[in-house]
């Protein structure tokens, strides 16, 4: 039976390169415009890109202020997260975890306490699915199985894992939602198999464990009820996740309406044909993808600030407004990915070619219309709320 060391949570905040200091979002933009390749190719944002992601404010955005945090309204945090998809989608997807800390303030305080110790920037990743079987033990659990999607796990300082669902002596708002155990990353294997469609710069490797024991304060309910008193653990910490993802795609159908733009007349046709400025179709088409973005983006950020001004106001966010988060959320990522694949059809036959980014953000935006956060099932759940009937699935 392996233990928690506690060498091992000091160590695991110690091998990225050298702190040197903040870095402006615009820089950090500029270099993931200049290595998105390379991460498409290592199937994975390396620690160096991490390591500045956390200079840039990105992993200490959802941690405490308590803890030296931002604790940054989340409305904030996705326009960042669209502005670096537009330079990247992996690479957003992998900043996108700088919100999973709300899932963090379910731990106990001390256990938080311990976690943020070595400085707020704490980069916490996880594998849930399959939630598999943990043996109790004296004082906690052993833990063995595997896991999928752990989206950024070569570059996490904390890795989460599935174990089933909350003990029955949970607070019943918690019933059914999954357990989690929480490890430092350098005690988590990595199985590295991510070979995926889109995406491929996310590194959502499949985590591996073997008979390693937790102890009961390093576990927690995902979604559950945050034992830190600041205003962003009371915004729904599922929801927020569903929204953080789907900032990618609308960040995505940005990049692919704006290189869509830069073709209209730049390049000479394959077949000698009119430029696609001089094509009705064309014309048209983009100016319609305009307004579906612009709308989709709206609602979606309306949702957020509505949700946002009812936490500081100290109300509740019920399940109605709660259900306008998720149903934005998932419009958004949804019509974002046909913007994205109506752009491609219209910017012709020199988009199939691998060179051409055009070809990356249809693969990118399809994947993130998979996530089980914003699939066709929430049209469903949500349409549900609306008319008073309960959901056939746990939502919002």
């Amino acid at each position: 039976m392996q233990t928690l060391s506690s060498d091992a949570i000091v160590d695991s905040q110690n091998d990225y390169p050298e702190y040197a200091g903040p870095l402006t979002l615009d820089a950090l933009i500029e270099e993931v415009e200049r290595r998105r390749e390379e991460f498409d190719a290592i199937s994975h944002v390396p620690r160096d890109m991490v390591g500045k992601m956390k200079r840039a404010g990105i992993f200490r955005a959802s941690t405490p202020k308590r803890f030296g945090g931002d604790a940054l309204p989340p409305p904030r945090f996705l326009e960042m997260l669209e502005r670096i998809a537009i330079a990247d989608g992996s690479t957003a997807w992998v900043a996108a975890f700088g919100s999973a800390n709300t899932y963090l303030a379910a731990l106990p305080v001390e256990t938080q306490a311990r976690i943020y110790a070595s400085g707020p920037d704490q980069v916490f990743a996880g594998g849930l699915y399959p939630l598999q079987k943990a043996e109790h033990a004296p004082g906690g659990y052993v833990v063995s199985g595997q896991w999928r999607f752990a989206s950024g796990c070569k570059g996490a300082d904390w890795i989460g894992v599935g174990i089933g669902a909350a003990p029955a002596a949970a607070n019943d708002k918690n019933a059914g939602k999954p357990f989690t155990a929480v490890f430092p990353a350098n005690e988590v294997e990595i199985v590295d198999n991510w070979n995926v469609v889109g995406m491929q710069g996310t590194g959502s490797h499949d985590l591996r464990l073997q008979n390693k024991f937790v102890e009961k304060d390093w576990t927690f309910v995902r979604g559950g009820v945050a034992l830190i008193d600041e205003p962003l653990y009371r915004y729904p910490a599922v929801a927020y996740q569903a929204q953080v993802h789907a900032a990618v795609n609308i960040g995505l159908a940005r990049a692919a309406l704006d290189l869509l733009a830069s073709m209209s007349g730049v390049t000479r046709t394959t077949t000698g044909a009119p430029r696609l400025a001089d094509r009705a179709y064309y014309r048209s088409g983009i100016a319609l993808a305009e307004a579906q973005l612009r709308s989709a983006r709206a609602f979606f950020f309306e949702s957020a600030e509505a949700s946002w001004r009812t936490v500081l106001a100290g109300d509740p966010v019920l399940p109605a407004e709660a259900n306008l988060l998720r149903l934005s959320a998932t419009h958004a990522a949804h019509t974002c990915a046909d913007i994205v694949m109506q752009a491609y059809k219209m910017a012709g036959i020199g988009a199939i070619y691998r060179e051409n980014r055009m070809q990356r953000l249809v693969r990118d935006s399809i994947v993130v219309t998979q996530h089980a956060f914003l699939g066709e099932g929430t049209y469903d759940a949500s349409g549900a709320v609306f008319v008073g009937i309960p959901p056939v699935t746990p939502y919002p």
